[in-house]
Order: structure tokens, then sequence, then C-alpha cells
């Protein structure tokens, strides 16, 4: 599978990750959510890190048909984290930016400027890379996601299965939002501001 991470984030063990190495002073998850599907699969997720620790930041996505008759979905959160990065900025020392979107290089140079230091991680381990090369280059610093992996990942145990009720065929087991998982190609937005 092309540019994808192949592993699931652990949200709980990620912000122990940084309670842990940091004097932490928020963490924002950003995400567009379709609002006319009766369901969204990020849903449960949205809601449980509303109530662990998370400062959760949605918008509504926009569906639109583009040229080719294709259905489309448009939902970027880069303004709403600029706004929440730039107004904290004035009480850290250091924020840290998991995304690999080129678009906010101008938000991490505008926050250095400010004599704050800013950490990104993404990852170059995929192909093509999920990073634009311009925000490497602006940040003070880049972790590869994977090199964080063991410290932000559900420890992995034998795939847990069950038996469904109208046969013997085992189905697998879904997350809940207790269990909150995520495989992604880096479409997470997520912000830490950290002081200290």
């Amino acid at each position: 599978m092309r540019g994808w991470v192949r592993f699931e984030v652990d949200y709980k063990n990620l912000l122990a990750y940084f309670r842990q190495s940091s004097c932490l002073v928020r963490a924002y998850y950003y995400t567009a959510l379709l609002e006319t599907e009766e369901y969204s699969p990020l849903r449960p997720l949205v809601d449980w890190l509303g109530y662990n620790g998370y400062s959760v930041v949605t918008k509504p996505a926009k569906e639109f048909t583009d040229a080719t008759g294709r259905r489309r979905v448009k939902g970027s959160v880069d303004i709403e984290m600029a706004v929440d990065v730039l107004d904290l900025t004035p009480h850290l020392d250091h924020v840290v930016i998991f995304s690999g979107d080129g678009d906010l290089r101008r938000l991490v140079e505008a926050v250095q400027r400010r004599g704050v230091q800013v950490t990104v991680i993404s990852t170059i381990r995929t192909q093509p890379a999920m990073i634009a090369d311009d925000l490497r280059r602006q940040a003070d610093a880049f972790i590869d996601l994977a090199d964080l992996a063991e410290h932000i990942t559900r420890p992995q145990v034998e795939s847990r299965r069950r038996t469904a009720s109208s046969g013997s065929r085992p189905v697998p087991l879904r997350a809940t939002p207790a269990e909150p998982l995520l495989r992604t190609g880096l479409s997470l937005k997520l912000a830490t501001a950290v002081v200290c």
C-alpha cells in the first residue's frame, strides 16, 4: 500500500509520551467531518479524544462533484490549527506538529520568529514521502513517525477474534472509542503545545 504508515496510533500512549517527556500545555486534534452521512467512522474517535485530554477541533467537510463527475470531499483545517498555535505561542517554548502539509511552512516560520522552537512529525519512509520538503527544512527538528512507533502504538497482541453467531466464521473485533485506533496516511493534524 503506497503512502501509508502501517501501524496503529494509540492516542492514550501518544498523550502519555508527550506528558512524560515535556510540560505539555495542550494537545489539539483537528479533523473535518462529513455531516451529510448518518455515521462517520471518525466520530467515535473524536468523541473519545474529547473526553480523554485532547482539545478537538472539527469543521464540516464540503462535498462536491469535480469536472469528471467524481465525488470529492474537501476539508482543510490548516487555518484552525494556525490560529490556535499562534494564540498559544506567547506561552510556549516548543510546538510539535504532526503533519506533512507544506501549507504549514509559513506557520512554522511565524512561530519561530516569536522565539518558539518547532518540531514536525511525519514520515519520509513512504513512497512518496508524506512531508513537504519545505516544511521539513523549515522545522527546527524533524522526527519520523516510525521512530516514535514503540512509544505511541498499541502493544501488539495476537489478533482478537470472535465467532459470529450465524456460523463459525471468525469476525475481527472493531476498535471502540475506549480503544481509539487510527490507520492513517497521516491525514492526522495534531498539534501539541509544550512549555519548559
